[in-house]
């Protein structure tokens, strides 16, 4: 059964307005709300980065159906999983059974600038998040933990308020390593679009079922974050990937970046087909479900959509109205959700 949701884009509005387009996501049929967490967006002039953590707060009390959480928080530099721990048990004692923790190996452009650390290799950064997977799972389950890692030490620490059932951990993973690492550490694997067949089909996904042969998680997730532009007129829908043309920089590209205005330039740079290149571009509904279709083929069952334009209201009555039911009647859907089939 498909789960629908809609990406935050919190680098490109503030605080108020995802608000305010997070409670229509869920008026209009979505199930799901993940934000970004950004200490800093990728574009300098007109760029946002609201703090998610209080976000999601807001957020959890605004709604009361929708799954929340972060796509993805990096829980290693800026924050210490402790904090992280503590944080999402408060989320998931105030919104039981709808808050998620997504995490990842992060980015320069967020750690470096606020902390003022040397941005480290992937070694690195790979063994802190393990370690802090690690220690934010006792801090959920037992009493009193005291932890001696290579990155992060806790003394009888304890986590007072936690929910029944401990919240999910999803890990954004591109590469054989971290998919592996998912498999078997996580309750759900994150994914973004648009990239090369043989990332999903020959690395990502067969390492997470390699994971899973390790894992004693029931249930899983396999979620991907799908990048659309639907509007009613095609040079609108291309034009609107234009912000976002940051997308399209590889992981080499960028990975190191940590300032939004060398970020800015450098996905100035690119052709107009480059930076639509990982957006499914149309104004045809029917297009949408075929292309999105691929991405459930693959097994992804939560799919996350990620709008570029401005006018995020726009785009999630059209999509609710117009693709949302398409994608349920074709690939099916919950009986919470079956009302907006």
């Amino acid at each position: 059964m498909l789960k629908l949701g809609y990406k935050a884009s919190a680098e490109q509005f503030g605080p108020t307005e995802l608000l305010q387009f997070s409670r229509l996501a869920e008026q209009s049929g979505f199930e799901s709300v993940f934000i970004s967490d950004h200490f800093q967006p990728w574009s300098h002039h007109g760029g946002h980065a609201p703090f998610s953590l209080a976000w999601l707060g807001a957020l959890g009390a605004l709604t009361s159906r929708i799954t929340i959480g972060t796509s993805v928080l990096t829980p290693t530099f800026r924050y210490h999983p402790t904090m992280v721990a503590q944080a999402f048990a408060t989320l998931g004692v105030m919104f039981p059974g709808r808050v998620v923790l997504g995490v990842g190996t992060g980015e320069s452009l967020n750690e470096v600038p606020s902390t003022g650390i040397t941005w480290p290799d992937f070694k690195e950064r790979f063994a802190r998040l393990r370690e802090a997977v690690t220690l934010i799972r006792r801090l959920w389950s037992e009493e009193r933990v005291t932890f001696e890692g290579q990155y992060y030490r806790t003394k009888d620490a304890t986590i007072y308020d936690r929910p029944a059932t401990p919240v999910p951990i999803y890990i954004a993973a591109a590469g054989a390593l971290i998919a592996k690492y998912a498999g078997r550490a996580g309750d759900g694997l994150i994914c973004t679009s648009g990239k090369a067949r043989e990332l999903y089909t020959e690395t990502v996904l067969p390492k997470v079922l390699e994971g899973r042969a390790d894992s004693r998680t029931p249930d899983y997730t396999r979620m991907m974050e799908v990048k659309v532009s639907f509007h009613t007129n095609m040079k609108r829908a291309l034009e609107d990937t234009r912000h976002w043309a940051v997308l399209a920089l590889t992981q080499e590209e960028k990975i190191s970046v940590h300032s939004p205005e060398e970020m800015e330039r450098l996905a100035a740079e690119l052709s107009a087909e480059r930076a639509a290149s990982r957006w499914i571009v149309s104004t045809d509904a029917d297009e949408h479900v075929e292309r999105i279709g691929y991405y459930v083929d693959l097994g992804f069952s939560h799919l996350v959509f990620h709008a570029p334009g401005p006018d995020q209201e726009g785009f999630i009555r059209l999509y609710g109205e117009h693709v949302l039911p398409r994608l349920r009647r074709r690939f099916g859907a919950s009986d919470e959700t079956r009302k907006y089939a």
